[in-house]
């Protein structure tokens, strides 16, 4: 199952927060959050910059974020990365967060799926899935040269789409629950 949202669109944050817990009820525990990409490249900062959030916005909570502006988690860390999720949260589901690029007609979108996510698929690095949800930005259109788009990626666009993804997150009811706990 596939959720888009715009990020012009008002109706995002409860949106997005909809989606996320009723994907969460399924597996029945808190989530472990992973903010997949780099610093280096405006396009590819989304993850980063939502993980910072993340923890900015919930300092005192008690929920796991991977991949931040000070450590980021990039495509080539996901590997290990995923053997080191199941080990250390064995039964919590995972909330991979990663820019990604499509259509001209979709910049802008977020997309929240149960399917996790393929990391570097954009610039065409064949990973393995991770996480058992996805949340995609879309900041690129997709060409032969996705890395040279990815640096011309508007940082206001990334920025917005980041504090969206993470004013929803900390509106989801299951993260609410774990941090009442």
């Amino acid at each position: 199952m596939e959720y888009c949202f715009n990020v012009f669109n008002k109706m995002a944050i409860p949106g997005i927060a909809l989606a996320i817990d009723s994907m969460i009820a399924q597996k029945g525990t808190a989530p472990v959050f992973l903010c997949i990409g780099s610093d280096l490249v405006i396009g590819d900062s989304l993850g980063p910059i939502c993980g910072t959030m993340l923890c900015a916005k919930r300092k005192s909570a008690n929920i796991f974020v991977y991949g931040t502006l000070r450590q980021t988690i990039t495509a080539k860390e996901v590997k290990y990365m995923h053997r080191f999720l199941k080990e250390t949260h064995p039964n919590q589901p995972i909330i991979a967060i990663d820019a990604a690029v499509g259509e001209s007609g979709d910049i802008g979108l977020i997309k929240v799926s149960d399917a996790g996510i393929y990391p570097g698929l954009g610039a065409n690095k064949r990973l393995a899935r991770i996480g058992d949800i996805g949340i995609m930005g879309i900041v690129a259109e997709k060409s032969l040269f996705n890395y040279s788009l990815l640096n011309l990626t508007r940082l206001n666009l990334v920025y917005r789409m980041a504090d969206l993804i993470a004013d929803a997150i900390a509106c989801c009811g299951t993260v609410q629950k774990r941090i009442a706990v």
